[in-house]
């Protein structure tokens, strides 16, 4: 077992030598009913939703009549069971005698289960139990899970050894993400493993532990029924898995792409991508990348499977320094928002495609209002044009409009982050304070780069309504929601809105292009952001 420091860079070759088609990755929806009747109802949804089998839940059924109520589940069950009876102590609901508890599993595998988990605490004291009268067709998993966090590749390694030492017919570890880097080590587990192994990393920022496992030879991983409704932190809904991540086909092969912020839970990039991949035929995954240090995440993830990244608040200026080749613009701008791994020999390389995406918008926006072209030039030409933000997307659209020849002035919290980003475009600096009061002439253009206004805090406007009057037009780079307090108060006033959408899905056409070398499906991308936004 390895043990010196991770990367995933060694993975390629020993993945791609596993075959292709539809992934044997199996998808378990964990019920959790309190009474037989809902578990049996909630069978009839994990069916329905697409799932392969069922794990039951026990220790959750109130008034739990062993042979009654085990009989019932499992020869009621239009999937395969794995049943589960877990105990206080390893996270479970059951608090009482450990032998009844034993016992129940034992019936269970008596009464044809598929499945039966068991802790690796009690794994030994079991499988010695029923050794000889286990029945042809039941599985015992052992289980470790781990609350607090993600052992050492060494530990964990050590860790399968045990359990395998159990005689367990298959390897279940569960472990907690503290940072998304900790998912590397489980799947260097999972990837080399020679017995069928479950290998899942909890919380949101272990989510790709769970959509990825096809791609790292995890034998299941667990969707849930509906969105909150989870068995463990950070599980996905079923029709999330086989929908958006297209989960059945992914594979050793696939490509993985990835949004890079924090937060990332609101991006619309998985529903965007991962269709749009699928419509053209495209092995690929789109996944959120809740990511805390964008360094150690480049250089954990240094496989060329990791293949391209667009990249949100707060990590555009820290990803730039992270790219083996910047181009020139995005030099210029001083952060990156599309990073693709060079296959020949996995060098980041970095773009900004946010300033055509949103400068284009906010040009035809003037244009359809004003009809102020005449074919040449840009209808920014000469215009003031107020930037909120001294960020990453700040620096993109005081770069884009100072190219096209607009006055820029750029304004922020904090002063000082204004004025540095001010002197580099060559335009001048206010407090967000001073915006109320601003007002040298009509018809500026506003363009919000921050997140304020962004789900959840949707009441939340960077500027008052009163001095939006000023503005012929005004831009929102948030998307969530489509409609900010900031555009709604703004066409109350009489300008013309540009919405972050508009910006998203045209840097998002590039993105696309980079991403796999084929041209965008501008089309499909306009219908998918109509439909969710």
């Amino acid at each position: 077992m390895e043990t010196g420091p991770l990367s995933l860079a060694s993975l390629d070759l020993e993945m791609s030598s596993r075959g292709m088609g539809r992934n044997p990755t199996l998808v378990c929806a964990p019920l959790m009913g309190e009474s037989v009747d809902q578990m049996l109802i909630d069978m009839g949804k994990a069916k329905e939703s697409g799932a392969d089998l069922v794990e039951i839940r026990l220790d959750f059924i109130k008034n739990f009549s062993p042979r009654q109520d085990l009989e019932i589940l499992i020869k009621k069950c239009p999937l395969p069971t794995l049943i589960t009876y877990r105990p206080s102590w390893e996270g479970g609901q059951y608090e009482g005698d450990d032998n009844r508890r034993l016992d129940t599993l034992r019936l269970a595998m008596d009464l044809g289960a598929d499945y039966i988990d068991v802790e690796l605490q009690v794994a030994h004291e079991f499988n010695n139990s029923i050794r000889g009268k286990k029945p042809e067709k039941s599985k015992v998993i052992v289980s470790s899970h781990n609350y607090q966090r993600t052992p050492s590749v060494e530990e964990i390694g050590n860790l399968v050894a045990r359990i395998q030492g159990t005689g367990a017919d298959i390897v279940k570890i569960a472990t907690t993400a503290l940072d998304i880097t900790d998912v590397a080590r489980v799947f260097q587990i999972t990837v080399h493993s020679q017995v069928p192994t479950i290998g899942l990393v909890m919380s949101d920022r272990g989510l790709i532990s769970r959509l990825l496992c096809p791609k790292f030879g995890g034998l299941l991983t667990f969707g849930a029924l509906e969105a909150g409704i989870v068995s463990a932190p950070g599980q996905p809904t079923i029709k999330d898995l086989l929908c958006l991540y297209n989960f059945r086909q992914l594979g050793p092969d696939t490509k993985v792409f990835g949004i890079i912020g924090k937060p990332v839970g609101h991006s619309k990039g998985p529903l965007l991508y991962n269709e749009a991949f699928k419509s053209v035929g495209f092995n690929g995954v789109y996944v959120p990348l809740l990511v805390d240090e964008v360094e150690e995440f480049f250089n954990t993830y240094s496989s060329t499977d990791f293949a391209g990244f667009s990249c949100t608040i707060p990590h555009k200026e820290a990803a730039l320094k992270c790219c083996d080749e910047v181009d020139p613009i995005a030099k210029s701008i001083g952060a990156v928002n599309c990073i693709i791994r060079r296959p020949s020999d996995g060098k980041l390389i970095g773009y900004n495609t946010d300033y055509v995406g949103a400068i284009s918008a906010i040009e035809d926006g003037l244009r359809g209002s004003h009809n102020t072209s005449d074919g040449t030039g840009s209808p920014l030409a000469g215009k003031l044009f107020v930037v909120i933000g001294a960020g990453g997307a700040g620096k993109a659209l005081a770069y884009g409009a100072k190219e096209k020849g607009a006055k820029v002035i750029i304004a922020n919290r904090t002063y000082n982050r204004a004025r540095e980003l001010a002197d580099i475009v060559g335009g001048d600096a206010l407090t967000l304070a001073e915006l109320d009061t601003f007002h040298p002439e009509d018809g500026m253009i506003l363009a919000n780069t921050t997140s304020i206004g962004m789900q959840p805090k949707i009441e939340e406007t960077p500027v008052s309504k009163k001095a939006l009057s000023s503005y012929s037009l005004v831009f929102d780079a948030v998307y969530t929601p489509k409609m900010t307090r900031l555009l709604r108060e703004a066409e109350e006033s009489g300008a013309t809105v540009v919405s972050g959408t508009e910006m998203f899905i045209r840097q998002a056409f590039e993105q696309f292009e980079r991403f796999t070398g084929l041209p965008a499906p501008k089309e499909l991308f306009r219908e998918i952001m109509a439909r969710n936004t």
